[in-house]
Order: structure tokens, then C-alpha cells, then sequence
């Protein structure tokens, strides 16, 4: 039983999705928890605590409760279409970065095609989300938001949409001042060496909540392919 869905990039399996996977101690094609590495200098647990649940992904279409009268086996056909539909997208490579005190993995060059890319997935998929009720939309109506963003969020159910858009894939939650030079040098270390130069953004991955938090990979689906499940 799963209680929300969302859209995500997930990487293919090789050496990046490994390594990755292990740094943030949960795996999502096999909905269980993995060891993390052991790093000289760096808790690994702790730092990783907060975007353990989601697994090594980047947001396309937030986290959410399906619709009345839609079906998971709906949002899979719909996803699974679109992404026959869609070509995939070729990225310079990926950039270890700090956002606020958090280390993500972003972009390098022109991304156009891929912020293209997620605003038309969420946009078409966005059939299958349950409305935003009062008390959630109140929940997630923070007080830095732009008159725009609360727009969006009213509209599409999250803030970080269209022209806030910001493809990333979360490596750490709040990393303390004093250790986030050792942080980043671990992952440089130890995670940055396996990712791909240049970084194909190949696919689309339908995953769902389970009743613990944690997510799960229903299903990948290829971009640009007719026989698309991967």
C-alpha cells in the first residue's frame, strides 16, 4: 500500500547509482537499505538522514496523493506514453554544489531541454494529484515564498515548479558549518570520479511512498522509445 507518488530521474544502474545509493543508505529499484560507505573523517548517517527516504533521484513531479478515481496502473500508462513520446536529454555533466547547507549534484551547461522536459511532465501528468486541501496548502505555504510561488503551489501542488525549476539531485540534509569542507571533499572523493561526462537524462521513473516514509521504484521508463520499460 502506498500513500503518495511522484515522478523522478532515477540513474541507471552502474557505478554512479551505486555509489550514490550507498551514500544516502536506501535503495530504491530495491526498496531496502544499503550500508554506507565507511569514510575516514565523515558520519555518513547522520548528514544523509533527512534524504535518505527519497533515495538518489531528482525531483520531476513532486510527491502526491492520487486523485479521486485515478489508479496507479493509469499513472504508469500515462507516464509510460509520455515518455515514449519524449526525447531524452543530454546534460554537459553534473556539478557538486552547496544549497544553503545542503550538497547537491546540478547541471553543467545549457539546460533548457530538461527544465522543457520536467515542466511538460508535470503539467501532463497532473490529472492523477489530488487538489491541495486548506490545511495542506497552509502546511506548505512558508512565509519566504513569492506571491508567484504561492500562485504555483495553489495550481500545481508544489512551488519548485516552471520557472523555479531547479534540477538537483540531494546528497545531504543541513550539513554544520564546521564540516561541510570534509563533507565535500568525500564526496568528490568518493562519489563524483563514477559520474558520466557527459549525463543522459534517459528516463523517467514512477516511485510511490510506502507507509513508513520511504520511497519505492514502481517503474522506468525509457525516453524516446516506443518499447519503453526499462
Amino acid at each position: 500500500m502506498f500513500k503518495r507518488y511522484a515522478i523522478y530521474f532515477t540513474p541507471p544502474p552502474g557505478g554512479f547509482t551505486r555509489l550514490g545509493t550507498a551514500w544516502l543508505g536506501w535503495d530504491l529499484a530495491q526498496g531496502c537499505t544499503v550500508p554506507h560507505p565507511d569514510i575516514a573523517g565523515v558520519n555518513v548517517a547522520p548528514i544523509t538522514e533527512r534524504p535518505r527516504k527519497y533515495g538518489l533521484h531528482a525531483t520531476i513531479k513532486a510527491p502526491f496523493t492520487l486523485a479521486d478515481g485515478a489508479t496507479e496502473q493509469g499513472l504508469t500508462d500515462a507516464l509510460a506514453a509520455f515518455c515514449a513520446a519524449r526525447p531524452s536529454v543530454i546534460l554537459d555533466g553534473l556539478a557538486l554544489t552547496q544549497i544553503g547547507r545542503f550538497m547537491a549534484l546540478t547541471p553543467k551547461g545549457d539546460t533548457s531541454a530538461l527544465n522543457g522536459l520536467a515542466s511538460a511532465a508535470m503539467q501532463s501528468l497532473d490529472g492523477f494529484r489530488a487538489p491541495l486541501g486548506e490545511a495542506e496548502f497552509d502546511r506548505k505555504n512558508r512565509p519566504n515564498m513569492s506571491d508567484r510561488q504561492r500562485q504555483l503551489l495553489r495550481q500545481w501542488g508544489y512551488p519548485h515548479v516552471e520557472e523555479f525549476f531547479r534540477f538537483h539531485i540531494t546528497l545531504t540534509g543541513p550539513v554544520p558549518d564546521a564540516e561541510m569542507a570534509q563533507v565535500r571533499q568525500a564526496i568528490e572523493a568518493n562519489l563524483m570520479p563514477a559520474i558520466p561526462a557527459p549525463f543522459d537524462i534517459d528516463s523517467l521513473t514512477l516511485c510511490a511512498e510506502d507507509m513508513d516514509g520511504r520511497f519505492h521504484q514502481i517503474e522506468r521508463f525509457a525516453l524516446g522509445k516506443a518499447a519503453n520499460s526499462l
